[in-house]
């Protein structure tokens, strides 16, 4: 409840709305001197607003990520990024899970049972189809994957290796963020498409043992 609360709050002080370009731009030489002066500090500090973003579900993970792959490199910033992300996601999913799962689950009825059933046989294959492919929206898939009530390590391997391809070019995109505009058009329908294909080929091993057990069955 303290959690859900504090994503009340965030979103009613709008502070999904103060984290923008605009800012960052104009504090950008404040925020090197930081990371440069206090590496340690400045990374969990960033590790820890990049939680906090993804535990409130608030939609600045994009700045977020760019934001880090400026101040600390490809390398650390896909570290801190990456886990910082799946720390974030884990919070929100045993909140969801816990909060919401059982009053859902009783109201969804013998549907719901038949797709827990599989969600659960094939939960790391599914999970990591969605977060590789960058349409489904990150909080979303935070909270299905908790109302099927998944184990916390399958989700959290699952969006460990998921978010890693994503997160990798926009930490690389990071570098020219001092010059940035606008965060419109950052990724190509070319690179969109590439994921989509990257998730499809990471599902098939699922959709094939699915295949199995529906012919067994």
């Amino acid at each position: 409840m303290i959690v859900l609360g504090l994503m009340a709050l965030a979103w009613s002080f709008g502070l999904q709305e103060r984290i923008n370009l605009q800012s960052f731009q104009t504090h950008k030489e404040e925020l090197l001197s930081f990371v440069a002066n206090k590496p340690v500090l400045s990374a969990l500090v960033f590790m820890g607003v990049y939680i906090a973003a993804v535990a409130l579900s608030l939609p600045v993970a994009t700045l977020l990520t760019l934001t880090v792959g400026f101040l600390f490199g490809k390398r650390l910033g896909l570290i801190y990024v990456v886990s910082g992300a799946t720390v974030g996601a884990s919070v929100i999913f045993l909140v969801a899970q816990s909060a919401l799962g059982e009053t859902l689950r009783a109201k969804a009825g013998g549907l719901y049972q038949k797709i827990e059933k599989n969600m659960k046989e094939n939960a790391f294959g599914y999970l990591l189809f969605l977060r590789l492919v960058p349409v489904f929206p990150f909080f979303l898939v935070n909270i299905v994957a908790a109302l099927f009530n998944l184990p916390l390590r399958i989700f959290a391997a699952a969006t460990l290796f998921g978010i890693i391809p994503g997160s990798f070019i926009f930490v690389n995109l990071g570098r020219t963020l001092g010059e940035m505009k606008s965060l419109n058009d950052l990724v190509s329908v070319k690179t969109l498409l590439a994921f989509v294909l990257l998730g499809v080929f990471a599902l098939i091993p699922t959709l094939y043992k699915q295949m199995k057990t529906n012919i067994k069955e």
